[in-house]
This record gives C-alpha cells, structure tokens and sequence, in this order.
C-alpha cells in the first residue's frame, strides 16, 4: 500500500525591494537567482525574523550593491506568485517596495546581483529584461523624482 504525502500548503513569504531613486535614475539588479533570474529588479529579498522592513530593505540594498542609504517610506507592497507547469503555487511572496535615499556608493554587483543598472525614464521603458512588476514601480519611482516624502 502506497501512502500519498501532501506537500504542506506555500504559505507567504514576506520580502523587501529598495527603491532608489539618484542623480535622476533608478537602481536596479540583474538578479542571479529565483525569483525572476536574469531579469531586472530593484534590489530585495527575504526579511529574516525579527528584521524590521526598513532594516530589510537597507540591509538587501548593501548587501547587492554596496550601496548605503536610509529608509523613507514604504511605497507599496505586490505580490509575487510563481507556478509549476501544472499550475501549482510554488513560492508566494508579498514584496514590500521601500523607498530609500541614497547616501554613499555607485553599486557593485554582488550577492544575488550579478549586474548593476541606473536606468532613466527611457531606460526603464525600454528595457526588455525588466520585470514588469519592477518597471511599474520604477517608472512610478521616476515620475515622483525618488522624493523621501
């Protein structure tokens, strides 16, 4: 008698990307790994327990760039949902998007990062690798001129 395990239900994971807004372009990453391999994406991942969001987003942003800047607010939150082939939920994640104001470093790819991109308006408009949940938001970024308010 074979006995069918269930895999537990994919509960949602919370997660942070840094909104960064300077000199008049957006901050986004090249990201190396799930979700959205190969694709641009502002900087972000997992918040760890315990770790406060702003703490997150500070923290993702260094450790992908080395970029230093503080935390101003939180623009908005998206859900990222990926499926297998069958249509099954894999990974849920609820990204919250943190603006940040940057305050020392130009960015050096490392971590999840394998590049750095400072894209304008047309940039972000026109490039064909960006996730289109990233290019929304960094074109919203953009059009508010990465304001802390």
């Amino acid at each position: 008698m074979t006995i069918a395990h269930e895999s537990p239900p994919v509960q949602p994971c919370p997660a942070v990307s840094a909104g960064l807004v300077h000199q008049g372009k957006v901050l986004m990453v090249r990201r190396r790994n799930p979700p959205n391999a190969d694709r641009l994406a502002m900087p972000g991942g997992r918040v760890a327990s315990g770790e406060s969001l702003y703490a997150a987003a500070v923290r993702e942003l260094r450790e992908e760039t080395g970029v230093v800047a503080e935390p101003t607010r939180v623009l908005t939150a998206i859900d990222e949902l990926l499926y297998d082939e069958a249509g099954g939920l894999l990974h849920h994640y609820v990204i919250v998007v943190v603006v940040c104001r940057w305050i020392s470093g130009m960015g050096v790819a490392d971590d999840d990062a394998s590049e750095i991109h400072w894209l304008d308006g047309v940039g972000v408009r026109d490039e064909p690798t960006i996730c289109a949940n990233a290019r929304k938001i960094a074109a919203r970024l953009l059009e508010e001129g990465g304001s802390a308010m």
